[in-house]
């Protein structure tokens, strides 16, 4: 019985070999392929090849056309064919895949472009103090207290990837001069005048919890920049810094504190929890605005007036109407967004010379693929509820001069007009007043959105003249 059982397993074995080494039956897989890259160029640029990840980069000037660019070189194994061919025309403004057999073995390449982008991102002097980039003019300006001196200042620069600046980043500087910083990437390079400016005296501030700018929330930080470059003599100070009393605010004419927070401040109580910081302020604001200081208060930070005196004794002031998004689930808006100046205040300065659309009542200030969090501080009017049945039971309790309203009427902007020394108070409550959008659709253009700037600028040259 051994014997056969031997006999049967050598048979087998045999009638393996023979099978195997048989021409007529060998495998129909061919996994011996080559399906390496071995190189490719699009309109003479050459790419790089990453042989781990299976990717490759062309790098091109900053500013190229790559809708419709030319495969001018491709290299391959013996025997491999790919999808893309020498001489066709790729559209690269996305990464294409290179599809690569050799006989049964496919390798799959990912094919991008990477422009030489020689850009300065962000300028921080001393980790506090933020520079406003002007892009199209290469210049960056920073303001600083007068008191820590212009000589031995410490930038923090993040710039594009793969490029080198000089002076490098983190390298003390002297800045009682204009500085250049040249940043270059392969094939790019640009050149950045940075100008600090002291202040001793500063002519207005923007102020919130942060302990610098740079620590604000994106919606708060988009309209500080645009403050410090757009207001002379602007800066960045926190609550803390005005209860220390560390600025010199005896040139100060305006105070505009713009305070985001996802998912809202809703009412009087939530107010008093989530702005502990500013309450904890409120007798340095209340004496700046006694003292003819202005203030203009948008989004939630129009609830500080009923702590300061402004309504008189009644902290049940604040906005009655209140809600709002998260910036990273922000609504997209299909069109542009607005709310209506209230009757008889088309000529209020804070309206003019703004983007006008098909209503001249109108006030608009998104477009079509921009994303908002309709953050909302607005008064309820009616008997239904909310404790003001018209318009002219508002302003006889707040003491306030309604200036734009929402749809169904609620007030949405509105002032405190200065008197007997007392600075004037704009606040801006709409949720269509918006600064920041975590992500712009594609093929977005900005028409009504610059109204925001435009309103923003109304206010100040307003409450400052």
């Amino acid at each position: 019985m051994k014997t056969k059982i031997l006999n049967t397993i050598w048979a087998l074995c045999l009638l393996w070999g023979l099978v195997a080494c048989s021409k007529d039956n060998v495998s129909d897989l061919q996994l011996s392929g080559d399906c390496v890259v071995a190189g490719i160029a699009l309109d003479n640029y050459q790419g790089t090849i990453d042989l781990t990840s299976r990717s490759i980069v062309v790098r091109l000037p900053e500013v190229y056309e790559t809708s419709a660019m030319k495969v001018t070189t491709l290299d391959l194994p013996q025997g491999a064919v790919c999808n893309v061919q020498k001489g066709e025309t790729l559209n690269m403004d996305a990464a294409k895949v290179l599809h690569v057999s050799n006989g049964d073995a496919v390798l799959d390449w990912t094919l991008r472009v990477l422009h030489d982008e020689a850009r300065i991102n962000s300028f921080v002097i001393n980790d506090i103090y933020t520079g406003t980039i002007d892009q199209e003019n290469k210049t960056i300006t920073v303001y600083v207290p007068a008191a820590i001196g212009l000589t031995s200042l410490v930038p923090t620069i993040t710039y594009s990837e793969n490029a080198t600046v000089t002076p490098s980043t983190g390298t003390t500087q002297d800045f009682s001069q204009p500085v250049n910083y040249v940043v270059k990437n392969n094939s790019a390079e640009s050149t950045y005048t940075v100008t600090v400016i002291a202040i001793d005296k500063p002519k207005a501030l923007f102020v919130g919890s942060a302990a610098t700018m740079s620590e604000l929330d994106a919606e708060a930080k988009t309209a500080c920049e645009w403050m410090l470059g757009n207001v002379e003599g602007a800066l960045y100070a926190s609550f803390a810094d005005l209860r220390a009393g560390t600025l010199d605010l005896s040139e100060c004419k305006l105070i505009w504190w713009h305070w985001h927070v996802n998912g809202g401040v809703d009412g009087h109580d939530v107010f008093v929890a989530k702005g502990a910081d500013a309450l904890d302020t409120k007798n340095e604001l209340r004496s700046f605005y006694e003292n003819g200081g202005a203030l203009l208060l948008t989004r939630y930070a129009t609830n500080l007036p009923s702590f300061i005196g402004t309504t008189g004794d009644d902290e049940w002031t604040t906005p009655n109407n209140c809600w709002g998004q998260d910036e990273d689930a922000a609504e997209l808006c299909g069109g542009p967004w607005s709310f209506r100046i209230f009757d008889g205040q088309n000529d209020h300065p804070l309206w003019q010379g703004l983007v006008a659309g098909d209503n001249p009542q109108e006030v608009y200030c998104t477009d079509a693929g921009y994303h908002i969090t309709n953050s909302t501080a607005q008064y309820h009017i009616g008997t239904d509820w909310g404790g003001y049945d018209n318009h002219e039971a508002w302003e006889t309790r707040t003491g306030g001069k309604v200036l734009g309203v929402g749809g169904d009427g609620a007030v949405v902007a509105w002032e405190y007009p200065a008197h007997d020394g007392k600075g004037g108070i704009i606040c801006i409550g709409s949720g269509c007043y918006d600064w920041y959008s975590y992500t712009l659709e594609p093929g977005y253009e900005e028409n009504f959105h610059k109204n925001i700037a435009i309103i923003t600028q109304n206010a100040i040259n307003y409450l400052t003249k």
